[in-house]
């Protein structure tokens, strides 16, 4: 079973994390994971200037390190960098100071103010822990883009019928990801709805 929408157990265990931004303007917040990679990130974000579209780009710290200069072109373009630890670890098990220190090491390649945990897991611990330094950002619709068995298709007709103003949208920054297949598609049928692009304020 796929969901798209967090549980609400998520939210009781991360209270002070970012799911979805309040606004009654009709903006998205596009979000792409794992990343940079040579083989998709200059696509995603040649279809992003030429819709006039800004993201988040959660980037592996290990990935980042390889790849400094894709970092530097998001950044130029306008776009905002986040940390999704070093090694894509799974919070839930992994011990809380190897996992903080994964974190604080991608850190220095990519953001030291925003954290989106792989998988969306952590302990509660490692929560509390990591809420100190960095504003934790989850999502309000995941695309399921990474999933080959659902296809481009399928993401597109979700993300376009679930959408929402202030939703956190997650996209993946990998070959293997269908985003940069129907990524124009789906900002082309977001902006004829009166919805823009951008990126948070903190």
């Amino acid at each position: 079973m796929r969901f798209f929408r967090p549980l609400l157990l998520a939210k009781l265990f991360y209270p002070d994390a970012v799911f979805r931004i309040r606004t009654s303007e009709k903006i998205l917040y596009l979000t792409f994971d794992d990343g940079p990679d040579p083989g998709s990130t200059p696509l995603i974000l040649e279809i992003l200037e030429q819709k006039n579209a800004k993201a988040v780009f959660f980037c592996n710290g290990k990935a980042a390190e390889a790849y400094p200069a894709l970092v530097g072109t998001i950044r130029k373009q306008g776009h905002m960098v986040g940390n999704h630890c070093y090694d894509h670890l799974n919070g839930w098990r992994t011990s809380n100071d190897r996992y903080c220190n994964e974190v604080d090491r991608a850190s220095v390649f990519t953001s030291d103010r925003i954290f989106r945990p792989p998988y969306g897991r952590m302990k509660q611990q490692q929560y509390r822990l990591l809420r100190r330094k960095y504003k934790i950002f989850m999502w309000d619709l995941m695309s399921y883009d990474y999933d080959r068995n659902f296809g481009a298709q399928r993401t597109l007709n979700a993300v376009k019928s679930k959408m929402r103003p202030g939703s956190v949208i997650v996209f993946h920054d990998k070959p293997s990801s269908s985003s940069f297949l129907m990524l124009r598609d789906f900002l082309e049928f977001s902006a004829a709805r009166g919805y823009r692009f951008d990126i948070p304020a903190f």
